[in-house]
């Protein structure tokens, strides 16, 4: 878990962290080019209805709404992408928490690599969280409350792990095989 500094017995901390190794059998020494299309990237790896780009570069996402006890939340994040050699690294700028008015101090932390490697796909990505716990669930034992959190998080690791096996590497067979493929980022189709 990347947190710094200890945590306050009224704050709560979890994470998640996931790999990938995916094989890629036809055409992975075209992968490096795949990945500098950043928007189709993206929109293959995250679902494109709650994706906004801001500018080259930065975009806003709103992951799935979540619930969590009595709660429903939605986290939305800024992530800052590039691309380079045949990596595509995302990380979490800036984040907030919709559905919890009382909770002032969210931090979500948010790195995610994917690269080509000659064979296919490697990646990993680490998912943190941080924030007060709040009135609502105060008589919810910690451990249970962080055990929850960690659940969570790692599901939404593994629908975006998902996704890179199934949506990105369709995407990937469709790219390969238009007959131009595009200089800049174009917006993938989905389906």
């Amino acid at each position: 878990m990347p947190c710094d500094s200890p945590v306050s017995p009224m704050r709560l901390a979890f994470g998640a962290s996931q790999g990938l190794s995916l094989m890629v059998s036809d055409h992975a020494d075209q992968l490096p080019a795949y990945l500098q299309q950043e928007e189709r990237v993206l929109q293959a790896l995250l679902d494109p209805r709650h994706l906004t780009a801001i500018h080259p570069g930065l975009w806003r996402y709103e992951v799935t709404r979540v619930q969590v006890f009595q709660l429903s939340v939605q986290p939305v994040v800024t992530l800052q992408v590039h691309e380079r050699d045949g990596q595509l690294t995302m990380e979490a700028t800036e984040c907030s928490l919709e559905g919890l008015g009382l909770v002032d101090d969210f931090d979500l932390r948010l790195k995610a690599q994917l690269a080509a490697n000659g064979r296919g796909l490697e990646g990993e990505a680490r998912l943190a969280v941080e924030v007060s716990r709040p009135p609502l669930l105060r008589l919810i034992p910690r451990t249970v409350l962080e055990a929850t959190g960690q659940t969570v998080l790692n599901g939404i690791l593994l629908g975006i792990k998902g996704r890179v096996g199934q949506q990105l590497l369709r995407d990937f067979r469709r790219w390969v095989a238009q007959p131009q493929q595009p200089a800049s980022g174009s917006p993938a189709e989905h389906g």
